[in-house]
C-alpha cells in the first residue's frame, strides 16, 4: 500500500482545479510537489489520472474521474472517523466548496454566508456560481462538494435534499388589465407578448408551464438575466413567469412588478442541495446544510 493520504487530497485538489499551479496555491505547497505526488501515485496505480496540456492546464481521463469519486469517498469517510474521535463538542472548521445556481444566489447564498460565519467562524465556504450545467459539472468534476440548485437537468448519480419548494407565478406590469387580481388564468393572457428567462432547462420549464392553458406562448423578448427579465415586464414588454419572488417590486431602473398567482395546478420547482451519491457527505457538508435549512424555514 504505497499510496498516502496526502498523495490522495494533492490528486482531489488539481482534479477540482484542473491545475496543478493551482492546487498548490490552494495547499500552499511547492507546485512541484503536488506534480511530484500525483505521479506517483499514477505509478503506483498504473493509470493515467490526467492528460497535462502544457497551455490548457489539465484534462482528467475517464480513469481519473472514476478515481476522484473513489478518493473523495475515502477523505469523506477519514474526515467522517475523525470528527467522531473529536467529539461532537469541536467545531466545524476547514473547507467546503459550494456551487449555486445563478438566479438562486442572490436570495439564498448572502444570508446563508453570514449565518455560517457566525455559526461556524471556522469554515471557510468557496462559492462558485453556475447555470444548471454548471452545478452538475462542478460536482461531477469535482470542483464542489455541494451545489445549491433547482431540482432540474441533474444526472444520475447526484444525490438532492430538498431545502425548498416554489410555486410559479406571473410577473405583470404595473400598468397590465389583470395586475390587481388576486390570481390570473394562464388563458387570459392569451396570446400577449412574452419575456422568456432563457436559460438551460429553465426556458423548457417556462415554456412548458406557458403553454399549460393550450397554444404556444408569443415570444416577444428573452434574457438568460432574471434581472432583465424582470426589468423588460416593468416597462410594459409583455408577462413572464418566475419561481423566486424578491422582496419588493423594484427593477434596477426603478421600475415595478405585479406578482399574481397563477390559478389551477402548476407545476412547483424544488431548491434542492446536491452531492455525488458516492461522496459521504461530511461535517462541513452538514453543517451548510442544516443553516441553510433553518434559513428557508424562517423566511430569511
Amino acid at each position: 500500500m504505497d499510496v498516502t493520504l496526502t498523495q490522495l487530497r494533492y490528486f482531489v485538489e488539481a482534479a477540482g482545479r484542473l491545475s496543478m499551479t493551482g492546487a498548490a496555491e490552494r495547499l500552499n505547497v511547492a507546485q512541484s510537489a503536488v506534480s511530484a505526488a500525483v505521479s506517483q501515485l499514477e505509478r503506483h496505480i498504473g493509470s493515467q489520472f490526467f492528460i497535462r496540456q502544457r497551455s490548457k492546464g489539465l484534462v482528467l481521463t475517464p480513469a481519473g474521474e472514476l478515481f476522484l469519486r473513489d478518493a473523495q469517498a475515502v477523505l469523506a469517510h477519514l474526515e467522517e472517523a475523525l470528527d467522531h474521535a473529536r467529539g461532537e463538542q469541536r467545531s466545524v472548521e476547514g473547507r467546503v466548496r459550494l456551487a449555486c445556481f445563478n438566479t438562486l444566489a442572490p436570495f439564498l447564498l448572502p444570508g446563508l454566508l453570514a449565518k455560517l460565519s457566525v455559526q461556524h467562524p471556522q469554515l471557510e465556504v468557496e462559492v462558485i456560481e453556475a447555470d444548471a450545467a454548471g452545478c452538475s459539472a462542478a460536482l461531477l468534476g469535482g470542483q464542489a462538494d455541494l451545489a445549491l440548485c433547482y431540482d432540474m437537468g441533474l444526472p444520475e448519480g447526484i444525490a438532492t435534499t430538498v431545502v425548498d419548494t416554489s410555486r410559479p407565478y406571473v410577473a405583470l406590469p404595473p400598468t397590465h388589465r389583470l395586475a390587481g387580481v388576486g390570481e390570473v388564468s394562464l388563458a387570459d393572457l392569451g396570446d400577449e407578448p412574452f419575456v422568456l428567462l432563457d436559460m438551460p432547462f429553465t426556458r423548457e420549464l417556462m415554456l412548458s408551464i406557458a403553454a399549460g392553458a393550450g397554444g404556444t406562448p408569443n415570444v416577444r423578448f428573452r434574457s438568460a438575466s432574471y434581472e432583465t427579465v424582470r426589468t423588460f415586464v416593468a416597462n410594459g414588454h409583455g408577462y413572464s413567469i418566475l419561481h423566486q419572488r424578491p422582496r419588493h417590486s423594484l427593477t434596477y431602473d426603478g421600475g415595478t412588478v405585479a406578482t399574481v398567482s397563477i390559478k389551477g395546478p402548476v407545476p412547483t420547482l424544488d431548491t434542492v442541495l446536491a452531492h455525488l451519491r458516492t461522496q459521504r457527505p461530511t461535517a462541513r457538508m452538514r453543517a451548510v446544510a442544516q443553516v441553510l435549512r433553518r434559513q428557508v424555514a424562517e423566511g430569511k
